[in-house]
């Protein structure tokens, strides 16, 4: 054997070598994951049988229930095996002048509310909580843990304006809920109250857990703007503020970091609150919005999971809360101290200062002496444009000496055609514009200085209860949008019908537009593209905004242009007169002394300059 064949048969060797100890390896890889799957397998059919076992042990059970009456398997004590839900329900009213409350025995909560002065949109019974859309449930360990809708209450007592329902847990141990409705109100006092469960809660139990979850019905006319002013919310004690989910997401969760004061379901116009007299301790609320198509006609499922300390606990302690389910009218929910009227989305500090203190109670003192809403919205437009008259003023004067002002800026710009002066061009406008006494910011902060009052508005009539169902000319309700036309169909970005408010207010834009275009055409012909956006382009682009607003903030804007057309032509017609402010401006020219530079002039010569020297340096390197 020479030396390359033996060469070649220890490669080969070597090869096989490898070659079997990889099969190997890869054998007992194999061979491994086949236990770990065999492993895993058994542990999931265990889990199964487990779970049929725990599920024929149940039926079993409650076969046994069914059939050996008073036989206690389910829970420790015959009372509570007795009392076990088997839907045989009863349910109670209570009622006074605005609401009407329904009280199941099937866990012994509030099953159903009428709101009785209003109505739907459709002019149906206002139902905030219909039957069945909700669902209290209290859970606590009283030595196994239970859940309050499990059980059929007793009704212990009744009267005309309180109801007691019972779950005994034995013959001397029960828990209470005692509902209090208060005359001529809108809220449901309700005392959870220990009896003799002092020996059932265990020792190291501190507090029970509160779920309580609501299917929010469809109230009003319009899904969009009905959703964007709903929220699940809640207030920390001794906060100024309060917490929101908005719906203009198809969902939310928030957990609670602090003491709650109280939980609210809140539709645009109503809300279902819960509040307890010491706080919740902790806990979270969630919110899932219903798409418009909805064959239940439902807005929003909100839920919230609270938990409720037991503070010192006795053979006799109640623990305190109320229901208020409340229209979200400022003064009712202002009186009840509570933050509530923090609900009402109307702005940050400056405009919901100017909302709270200005714009609603003027509204409500003109409401005294006129019963139609729409008059009351053109007299307040009237009033507001009356206080804001003098900005109005200044800022037409402003643009007045501007337009006087443009011939000679036209010479500027005639002196100083190049680039490369731009920075001589701004500076000798600078000069001509201080010599006559006239503000660049003249026109521009009047206008700012208006723009809280006109904001505070469009937070103000969507959120404003005294509008809900208030008809005005062809508008049925001023606080949801007006139709004309209905279409059966969606148009992208527009909707499904025409708001006559919304075309009105968008003429009355465009008609201001062309009267103050006149007043800055030369400004115009420098920037061509201003005038067509703001001429055509901004009135097209609200109609299609506020198409889906509400009529009254629509009605109230077309107002506001329609005043504001008319006040233009009378300042223009009888208080500034463009002949005397030339005269008045040459006058101040003539006098004028040859003005100080500021720092920012001088720092303009600086740089213009810098910029001359870097433009002849550039030269001389060419």
């Amino acid at each position: 054997m020479n030396k390359q064949s033996a060469i070649g048969f220890a490669l080969i060797g070597i090869i096989l070598l490898l070659f079997s100890w990889y099969n190997t390896k890869q054998f007992e890889k194999q061979n491994r994951a086949r236990l770990e799957a065999d492993s895993l397998a058994r542990v999931e059919a265990l889990k199964y049988a487990e779970d049929i076992a725990e599920q024929e042990a149940a039926r079993a059970i409650s076969d046994t229930l069914d059939s050996i009456p008073g036989v206690a398997t389910l829970y420790k004590t015959q009372s509570l095996n007795s009392m076990m839900y088997n839907g045989e329900e009863t349910v109670v009213y209570l009622q006074n002048d605005n609401i009407r409350v329904g009280l199941s025995t099937h866990g012994g909560q509030v099953c159903e509310v009428l709101i009785k002065k209003y109505f739907k949109y459709d002019s149906t019974a206002l139902y905030l909580m219909p039957m069945g859309s909700s669902s209290f449930d209290i859970e606590l360990d009283a030595g196994q843990y239970i859940n309050t809708t499990d059980f059929n209450y007793v009704v212990a007592s009744q009267g005309t304006d309180n109801v007691t329902m019972r779950l005994y847990v034995d013959e001397n141990s029960y828990i209470e809920h005692i509902y209090t409705l208060a005359p001529d109100s809108y809220d449901l006092g309700f005392d959870l109250h220990f009896v003799g469960m002092d020996a059932a809660i265990p020792r190291s139990s501190s507090q029970c857990r509160i779920n309580w979850t609501m299917d929010m019905p469809r109230l009003e006319k319009g899904y969009t703007n009905e959703k964007n002013y709903s929220a699940v919310a809640f207030r920390y004690i001794g906060a100024d503020n309060i917490k929101q989910i908005m719906l203009r997401k198809d969902s939310g969760r928030e957990s609670l970091a602090g003491t709650a004061s109280w939980v609210a379901f809140k539709q645009q116009f109503f809300s279902a609150i819960l509040y307890a007299t010491d706080g919740f301790s902790g806990g979270d609320v969630a919110v899932k919005t219903y798409p418009e198509s909805d064959p239940a006609q439902r807005l929003f499922a909100a839920g919230a999971q609270l938990t409720l300390d037991y503070g010192s606990k006795g053979s006799d302690f109640t623990r305190s809360m109320q229901f208020n389910f409340t229209p979200n009218h400022y003064p009712v929910l202002k009186g009840y101290d509570r933050k509530y009227d923090k609900l009402l989305p109307l702005g940050g500090w400056l405009t919901g200062t100017i909302c709270k203190y200005v714009i609603i109670p003027v509204f409500n003192w003109l409401s005294k002496y006129f019963n139609s809403y729409g008059l009351i919205i053109l007299l307040l437009t009237i009033l507001i444009k009356l206080v804001i008259s003098p900005f109005t003023i200044q800022s037409y004067k402003s643009t007045a000496k501007m337009k006087v002002l443009q011939p000679e800026i036209e010479k500027i710009n005639a002196k100083y055609p190049k680039e490369a002066d731009a920075m001589k061009k701004q500076q000798a406008t600078m000069d001509l514009y201080k010599k006559s006494g006239v503000s660049m910011f003249g026109g521009c902060l009047p206008v700012l200085l208006q723009f809280p009052i006109l904001y505070a508005m469009f937070r103000f009539f969507p959120s404003s209860f005294e509008l809900r169902q208030q008809s005005f000319l062809w508008a049925h309700a001023l606080s949801t949008y007006d139709s004309i036309l209905d279409f059966g169909f969606k148009i992208p970005m527009y909707g499904d019908h025409i708001s006559l408010f919304a075309l009105l207010m968008g003429i009355s834009m465009f008609v201001y537009s062309k009267m103050t275009a006149s007043s800055t055409a030369a400004q115009n012909q420098q920037m061509p593209g201003m005038q067509f956006m703001t001429v055509w382009m901004m009135p097209i682009f609200m109609v299609l905004l506020c198409n889906n607003f509400s009529a009254g903030l629509n009605y109230y804007y077309f107002l506001s242009n329609l005043i504001t057309i008319g006040q233009n032509w009378f300042i223009r017609k009888y208080v500034v007169s463009e002949e005397k402010l030339k005269a008045q401006i040459a006058r101040k020219a003539a006098e004028a002394k040859e003005p100080k530079k500021s720092k920012f002039q001088q720092r303009l010569e600086e740089a213009y300059k810098m910029q001359q020297q870097q433009q002849k340096s550039q030269q001389k390197r060419r």
